[in-house]
């Protein structure tokens, strides 16, 4: 398959490319986008070298599929000019998500209702992703009524800017160009994304949306809270999940454990429970800290990791991919 990855010299085009490779996804010829300034360096990929090229020689190429990972603005303005050529669009911004003509696809939730049609399919939220993947399996089977969510996210969410912002601030160096308005090191930022004027931030609503629209199902109640932690390497999440229907805890074990792409770690009194550097470099998203809420009935606890940048962005995206390529839907 021709395969163009717009957006390939950032922290998530870089993953992707690993990705690619890692899943020996069939690339027969790769087209590496980034910027005019960037037009002519190389990158490797499986061993062989790439020239970047520009978003214009791309498009003439007419890949098979484009993933993008290069901001909204980009996705809005050149992900349509590739769907023109009959390119299929696999976008990783918030350009497409809550567009009612676009898919919100988690492969595992909802790709069967992907069709010929979708040339432009949106990839979730990171922090959305995995907690939709540790809850789909759950919901089916109790139907759920509230989520309250609080994140802890890594600073690579932010991007190489935020990295490198923590990092010398660690090194107790000069900040060259700072990411976050605030300190990140030694301290915790609840601000991701700009503030909305419900006193949300927009990453919140993004949890609120798009959950309702992977799931299907518009009567879920959910309320977030984003925040930003001087952590590299993976995104976690507290979970509070109230159902409509009661639940044994064993059952929940066992439906967690079959749920494909879910990893249960949970085993306190041998203090095993998820933390971000286990989930560093996996595709998995790991549950643990698995208890029912004593405050109200029908009501669970759970603690969700996963490496934002694999599952909650380039894996995803892949996977979506190869669903389309099984199902007959790549030309």
């Amino acid at each position: 398959m021709k395969v163009a990855i717009v957006g390939a010299t950032g922290l998530v085009g870089g993953e992707m490319l690993k990705v690619l490779a890692e899943r020996q996804f069939p690339v027969t010829e790769l087209l590496p986008v980034a910027s005019e300034k960037s037009v002519g360096q190389e990158i490797e990929f499986q061993g062989r070298k790439f020239k970047v090229v520009s978003m214009d020689d791309a498009i003439a190429a007419r890949p098979d599929v484009a993933i993008f990972s290069a901001g909204g603005s980009v996705s809005k303005e050149q992900a349509p000019r590739f769907a023109a050529v009959g390119t299929v669009v696999i976008d990783n911004s918030s350009a497409w998500r809550m567009d009612p003509t676009k898919k919100l696809v988690v492969p595992e939730i909802n790709a069967k209702e992907l069709t010929s049609e979708d040339k432009i399919i949106a990839n979730p939220n990171c922090s959305t992703i995995q907690m939709v993947l540790a809850l789909h399996t759950l919901h089916d089977a109790y139907r759920i009524k509230r989520i309250v969510v609080s994140t802890y996210q890594s600073v690579t969410g932010t991007g190489k800017k935020a990295v490198d912002q923590l990092m010398q601030e660690r090194a107790g160096s000069e900040v060259t160009s700072p990411a976050y308005p605030h300190r990140i090191d030694l301290n915790v930022l609840p601000h991701i994304d700009v503030f909305e004027d419900n006193g949300y931030t927009k990453e919140e609503m993004k949890m609120v949306k798009e959950t309702k629209k992977i799931m299907g199902d518009d009567s879920i109640q959910v309320t977030a809270t984003t925040v930003r932690i001087p952590v590299v390497g993976g995104h976690s999440e507290s979970v509070n999940v109230e159902f409509e229907r009661e639940f044994e805890l064993a059952d929940v074990y066992k439906i967690l454990a079959q749920t494909e792409g879910v990893e249960v770690v949970d085993d306190p009194a041998q203090n095993r429970y998820p933390m971000p550097k286990d989930a560093h470099g996996k595709d998995a998203v790991l549950v643990g800290r698995i208890r029912r809420d004593e405050s109200q009935p029908r009501t669970l606890n759970m603690w969700v990791v996963a490496d934002n940048l694999r599952k909650g962005a380039a894996t995803n995206a892949v996977q979506i991919a190869e669903k389309m390529l099984k199902m007959g839907l790549l030309r």
